[in-house]
């Protein structure tokens, strides 16, 4: 029996079988997983170029010039090769003071902070370190995809609490946080800007998370990667600065989206020390270490980079104030005005149609790839991801053919071959 067919028939773990988050994906019950393999195979079928509208587009917006200046001087000779599995002491360092002054707090460069190999490790090595068997994690609806499968791969189970949002903002109902705490609750979970919707969480929401975790004596993971995209001048509160909470938060961070440098694979994270050191053990066993020309390019992080963020912030800016402008003129769909981040979660306003279908409808008729709703929540269904930071007049004539396309009658349950 070959390994392929082995794992065909069940073979492959639990913690894999968890992965696939199975009923989520729509009324067939499909799992996750399945629906958005499916989605790949529709993809490849159609055999012509698709417009990928489910990240940035790196070659318009490109990293800064410090990035690859640091990165090419590491790897020819200027930096190791091997370093410590929490980073380059030297880079540390320079990081610590800067992310130091940007949480309003400070940040110990030996015990509270590690490199990762991108921000998602973050969130893994993080979970990893904190999470036993049958625990359970409070967690945003509408949230960033990968939160969930990783706790659920983990053994541990989720528990949704409903975020709304509008203007540019986000809340969540502190009566609705605190039924989700149980005594088998170990961390909240939540991305800030929120990822898929964009909204900033308010300071009253951040305030009774804190309030709610010293109370309970839980943890929080916070993944701050869009603190610095930001839109109409808007404030931002950094949890892990807020009275008792720098003991019992992890905040993760790093330059992979706002300076476009996630082909560098290098992330941040600031923890307790007692955290860190966990999170250090889970790193050691599996990545080791982010990758060690990229780390030095961490150096300029934050310090080199605010005039390179103030254009960049303005020309995401008028991305978003044309996507949204065009799809809220459309009967067929309404968006929120995204506060921050480089994303927008339009909703169809008619019901009954699914989340794979509006996907493989805009792959047919408009071109694009998106991200369908189901990957972010039980709330999320009928909803979908786009990212706007495009290519203004390829994203122009896309945006076009995306309202078009959804303007016309979907079957409601359509789907490629199994």
């Amino acid at each position: 029996m070959t390994i392929a067919r082995d794992f065909g028939h069940g073979s492959a773990s639990a913690q894999i079988a968890r992965l696939r988050l199975e009923g989520r994906a729509g009324e067939d019950t499909a799992g996750v997983v399945s629906a958005e393999r499916a989605l790949v195979r529709h993809a490849r079928a159609l055999g012509r170029p698709l417009l990928d509208i489910t990240y940035a587009d790196t070659k318009r917006f490109p990293a800064p010039t410090w990035a690859l200046e640091a990165f090419m001087g590491a790897a020819s000779g200027g930096g190791p090769a091997y370093t410590p599995y929490r980073g380059d002491p030297a880079v540390c360092e320079h990081v610590a003071r800067a992310l130091g002054e940007f949480l309003g707090m400070p940040v110990d460069p030996e015990t509270e902070l590690l490199l990762t190999p991108g921000t998602q490790a973050g969130v893994f090595v993080a979970l990893a370190a904190i999470l036993e068997p049958g625990d359970r994690v409070v967690l945003g609806d509408p949230e960033y995809l990968a939160y969930e499968r990783l706790i659920r791969f983990l053994n541990a189970e989720v528990d949704h609490v409903a975020l709304e949002w509008s203007d540019g903002a986000g809340e969540i109902d502190p009566d609705a946080l605190r039924a989700a705490i149980s005594p088998a609750t170990r961390c909240i979970v939540l991305s800030n800007p929120n990822n898929p919707t964009g909204a900033v969480l308010r300071d009253t929401t951040l305030r009774a998370i804190a309030e709610l975790a010293i109370e309970h004596d839980l943890l929080v993971i916070v993944d701050e990667l869009y603190a610095r995209l930001l839109y109409d001048r808007r404030s931002f509160t950094h949890l892990a600065a807020l009275e008792g909470m720098a003991e019992r938060t992890i905040t993760l961070t790093g330059p992979s989206k706002t300076e476009s440098m996630s082909g560098y694979r290098v992330g941040v994270a600031r923890a307790p020390a007692e955290l860190a050191d966990a999170m250090e053990d889970v790193l050691s066993v599996t990545a080791l270490r982010a990758p060690a020309y990229a780390q030095s390019t961490l150096v300029h992080w934050l310090r080199d980079d605010a005039a390179f963020i103030a254009a960049r912030i303005a020309e995401y800016e008028r991305l978003r104030d044309m996507t949204v402008a065009r799809i809220r003129a459309s009967p067929a769909l309404d968006v929120e005005i995204p506060g921050g981040t480089a994303y927008a979660f339009p909703r169809l306003t008619a019901g009954g149609i699914s989340d794979q279908a509006v996907a493989i409808a805009l792959m047919d008729r408009a071109g694009v790839i998106v991200n369908p709703g189901y990957q972010f929540g039980p709330t999320a269904r009928g909803s979908f991801r786009i990212c706007f930071a495009q290519e203004e007049s390829a994203w122009e004539a896309a945006l076009e053919r995306i309202v078009r396309a959804l303007e016309l009658p979907i079957d409601p349950v359509a789907g490629p071959p199994a």
